[in-house]
């Protein structure tokens, strides 16, 4: 019985673990990211989903979020640049090895608190849209090395992006913000190179 027991096991993890490993994607590094082809269409994305590592769908006049990007488990960089998406839907979390997320020149006006699941998340950039405030769970991106939030309505910036503490880049232009609250992002992020416009006179809550 211990024999045949463990002829079951070895089956077992040739018919199902082994299938699984190789279509998992590796994590690329950012260079790579940048210079891979990417998907450009929805359509022939889904024809090999598990190859879906880049995605871009800048330009489609699209309102939001396709839902059909959630079943690229491999996705590592996904853009939806300049189109006309409201919400970014809870569900992004399920895309756990997105690195880059682009969503500039969009209609944003928050982020979801599920945000902060994307634990492998390197660039976001959600600048150019309508964002009047941030989730604290943004500070839960402990990956995080680039943050554009630059030309958005923010008037609040929450205390949890002191634990980014691997962001490196921090763009903050074209927001009003008054000198009190821009040392006061300077002292949470000491070791982050932000990028101001020059403060106002207006008082930011």
């Amino acid at each position: 019985m211990k024999n045949i027991n463990l002829s079951v096991v070895i089956v077992f993890a040739v018919l199902f673990v082994l299938p699984y490993s190789d279509t998992k994607a590796q994590q690329l590094d950012s260079l790579t990211l940048d210079t891979l082809q990417p998907f450009t269409s929805l359509q022939e994305a889904l024809k090999q989903p598990e190859k879906v590592v880049k995605l871009e769908l800048r330009r489609n006049k699209l309102k939001e979020v396709p839902p059909e990007v959630f079943l690229f488990k491999n996705l590592q960089y996904l853009d939806l640049s300049k189109n006309s998406i409201k919400v970014l839907p809870p569900e992004i979390d399920s895309l756990q090895a997105l690195q880059i997320l682009i969503l500039k020149k969009n209609d944003l006006v928050t982020l979801p608190k599920q945000i902060g699941h994307l634990k492998n998340l390197i660039v976001l950039d959600v600048s150019q849209n309508d964002l009047v405030t941030l989730p604290p769970q943004i500070g839960d991106l402990e990956n995080l090395e680039v943050l554009e939030l630059w030309d958005n309505d923010l008037g609040d910036f929450p205390e949890q992006m002191a634990y980014l503490f691997k962001l490196k880049e921090l763009y903050l232009q074209s927001i009003l913000i008054d000198e009190d609250e821009q040392q006061r992002i300077k002292g949470m992020l000491p070791k982050t190179n932000i990028h101001f416009s020059p403060s106002c006179k207006c008082k930011t809550q």
